[in-house]
């Protein structure tokens, strides 16, 4: 536990459609995880990526958390003492800390082409070295970088990765894990769209909402040596990080559209309850320890830690999904099971 005794974690959905069941999954542990150590479950709205934003998205995220029983305790139309927890409306906070950053030589304005920086990557492909930025704005004489900023060309802003070090991560699930700094790319930071990434907006908000754990995606995993190196840079102590296991089809590639239902949406047209599916992603990753397969909500913040989250891939298997429903069904009793077909009956005519 860091220095708060009580933790503070997010959950931090892109609004770009609805709610994977790998997010729910996500936000369960995370929920699951504050609920335990009496601690405050944020759910924040990581909207930078104006590309792929899609209109009504963050409305079914948030009726998709609604309907599965996972409140949050501060966010989105709920408020709290550090919003707003809409990225978009935070865009000079991370200006400032970019400002910061260059100011101390920490990252550097850079005006490539999209068009060299594709020559630079099919050069380095054909000399088989691992794609990253060559630094070639980073030799820039300071009077050349203010010239052209002044005469609004347009540049992202890079950070400056230290040339050799170890990078160390102490993940809460994989333990020790090192990576070498020269293999890791000058990430940029903020785009020509004045936007932020990813990787700046979430390690200034995780910091100044107070979260104490990251409790994320494997996928992010080879991007938190950045992560790191930013928090240093910044002068803040690194936040506790742990990294949840892939969820994979029955073939053990990664679960996705092409094999079938993955939205939170698609389980819940089906008729599937919220506590059965709730209770079968919990399982994607987590066990109790003994052969129980069947809990509530309640009884999942009882049992849940982070200690029995394993490393290796979850199958997504849907016929025990289907038997875990089953279950629920004979827990709820006739009447509330004559609740829950009125309006499907009614549907049906």
């Amino acid at each position: 536990m860091t220095a708060q005794s009580h933790p503070r974690v997010r959950f931090a959905p892109s609004p770009t459609g609805f709610l994977h069941v790998g997010g729910l999954r996500t936000a369960l542990y995370n929920y699951l995880f504050a609920k335990k150590e009496g601690g405050t479950f944020i759910l924040r709205i990581e909207d930078t990526d104006r590309s792929r934003y899609v209109e009504g998205a963050l409305e079914n995220l948030i009726e998709a958390l609604k309907w599965s029983g996972l409140d949050y305790d501060e966010g989105p139309g709920k408020g709290g003492a550090c919003g707003p927890y809409t990225q978009s409306e935070r865009l000079a906070i991370y200006r400032d800390h970019v400002t910061q950053l260059c100011s101390v030589k920490k990252a550097y304005h850079c005006f490539c082409t999209p068009e060299r920086l594709d020559e630079m990557r099919k050069q380095q492909e054909k000399m088989k070295i691992a794609p990253k930025y060559d630094r070639h704005c980073l030799r820039m004489a300071p009077e050349e970088v203010s010239r052209r900023l002044a005469e609004g060309a347009p540049s992202v802003v890079r950070m400056r990765i230290p040339e050799t070090s170890t990078i160390v991560i102490d993940d809460l699930i994989r333990g020790r894990v090192e990576f070498q700094s020269d293999r890791v790319d000058d990430q940029v930071l903020l785009k020509s769209d004045g936007y932020p990434t990813y990787h700046l907006a979430n390690v200034v908000d995780d910091r100044l909402m107070g979260i104490t754990h990251v409790i994320r995606g494997e996928e992010w995993l080879y991007s938190t040596p950045k992560h790191v190196v930013l928090y240093g840079y910044l002068g803040w102590d690194v936040t506790a990080f742990a990294h949840l296991p892939l969820l994979l089809n029955a073939d053990r590639s990664k679960l996705s559209k092409r094999q079938g239902d993955v939205a939170v949406e698609d389980y819940r047209a089906a008729g599937y309850l919220p506590g059965a599916l709730l209770n079968f992603v919990a399982l994607l990753g987590w066990n109790p320890g003994d052969d129980r397969e069947i809990f509530g909500l309640d009884e999942l913040v009882q049992e849940f830690s982070l200690g029995r989250v394993g490393k290796s891939g979850a199958i997504f298997n849907v016929e025990k999904l289907q038997w875990i429903n089953q279950q629920h069904l004979r827990r709820l009793g006739p009447d509330a099971i004559a609740d829950k077909l009125k309006p499907v009956l009614k549907k049906a005519g």
